[in-house]
């Protein structure tokens, strides 16, 4: 029952959009500079980026944004994940999760023109290609308690 083109099918992925290409590409390109422990973000890091990951320019320009805008935050988006930790503390994240977790937080906490609910799904999309097997229910549960804290405010 298993044939050739059934498997082939399990094994191809699908083409992300050009938005949830920009969003992989901002997670790929946080995990790299804190990789290298870079603290800033310069345009010559994006460009030198853009050199090893192709992308379209739309998914460039949205990618850009959300790095800089999650420099820009960073230290509340990162509070924001510290305080919906429990039982885990933020240095013990996987690298790929903590920057998963910082574009998710960041576009609930500070990117109006997408819904939130939009943006824990996207997360989790991103987390199901980028991160391990329990990335997805992690990232979804951590996002959502930050959801739930900052809707109340």
């Amino acid at each position: 029952m298993d044939s050739s083109s059934s498997r082939k099918k399990k094994t191809q992925q699908k083409t992300p959009s050009p938005r949830r290409d920009g969003r992989e590409a901002a997670v790929q390109f946080l995990y790299g500079t804190e990789i290298q422990k870079e603290l800033e973000i310069t345009d010559e890091q994006l460009d030198e980026f853009w050199e090893l990951r192709s992308a379209k320019p739309f998914a460039r320009k949205f990618a850009a944004e959300l790095v800089k805008g999650i420099a820009e935050e960073l230290p509340l988006v990162d509070e924001a994940i510290r305080d919906s930790l429990e039982n885990y503390s933020f240095g013990r994240l996987a690298n790929v999760d903590r920057n998963i977790l910082r574009l998710g937080a960041y576009e609930i906490l500070f990117a109006d023109h997408i819904p939130a609910q939009a943006a824990i799904n996207e997360a989790i999309e991103v987390a199901k290609r980028l991160g391990n097997e329990d990335s997805p229910a992690f990232i979804n549960g951590i996002l959502d308690r930050i959801l739930q804290t900052h809707s109340a405010d």
